[in-house]
């Protein structure tokens, strides 16, 4: 029997402590054996990380002391149909790239209107860059990365194309660009039932409109967001 559904794809990378890059700050991520078949009679491991490691997402307590916890958001917060905007030539040329407001009504000039409640996701060329020191840069590159410009996070709020349920997805650490410190586009995003998803994987698989995506991943009480497999499900 065929699912009543397209063709699902997975939006993230394996996690691997020896490959997945970790934002500056997080914690460590190690996987330690705690039971063998020889010895116990079954495999176990002990994963340590942190809730904001490798591919993932974000609930709004994560930057709202007020805000919605993993636990208290609504299963229709985590299942969100999809679009996505294709930045890689611009990104190819600037690590600092602000996606901006033009770049996403070029998008709907093509495409039409985003829906208010859309996962909307950017695909920069960064998941490329997985388990390689380009994701994270080097030198005078390091922690650069490219993000959505405040105001075109304004103009995504103001115009109901995010919502009061949506999500601002990217395949870098999140939907700021590196070089703002103070994280003004998720403080934008984090309010009511919207999320983010970060560390995208497979974004070459995804169509520009017509997938839904559900997000999967432990619901961690009180939790900031979860590490996450995360699926789209094409038409």
């Amino acid at each position: 029997m065929n699912p009543p559904f397209g063709r699902p794809i997975s939006l993230s990378h394996v996690h691997d402590p020896a490959t997945t890059p970790l934002f500056p700050g997080d914690p460590d991520f190690r996987v330690d054996i705690a039971a063998t078949t020889a010895n116990d009679g079954y495999y176990l491991r002990y994963i340590q990380q942190g809730e904001h490691t490798g591919t993932h997402w974000g609930a709004p307590i994560h930057f709202h002391a007020d805000g919605l916890a993993a636990d208290q958001l609504d299963l229709a917060d985590l299942l969100l149909p999809a679009v996505k905007i294709d930045v890689r030539e611009q990104c190819r040329a600037n690590r600092d790239y602000a996606i901006s407001v033009a770049d996403l009504k070029q998008w709907e000039s093509r495409h039409g209107r985003i829906p208010g409640g859309t996962a909307i996701i950017a695909w920069t060329g960064w998941d490329a860059f997985w388990g390689t020191p380009e994701f994270i840069g080097e030198g005078e590159s390091a922690y650069h990365q490219p993000g959505f410009a405040v105001e075109t996070a304004e103009w995504l709020l103001r115009t109901g194309r995010l919502g009061r349920r949506g999500a601002l997805g990217i395949d870098t650490f999140g939907p700021d660009v590196g070089t703002d410190d103070t994280y003004t586009v998720s403080k934008l995003l984090y309010q009511d039932h919207r999320i983010s998803l970060e560390c995208l994987a497979n974004l070459a698989d995804l169509p520009a409109t017509g997938a839904w995506i559900l997000v999967g991943g432990a619901l961690y009480r009180g939790g900031s967001g979860s590490p996450a497999t995360i699926f789209a499900f094409l038409p």
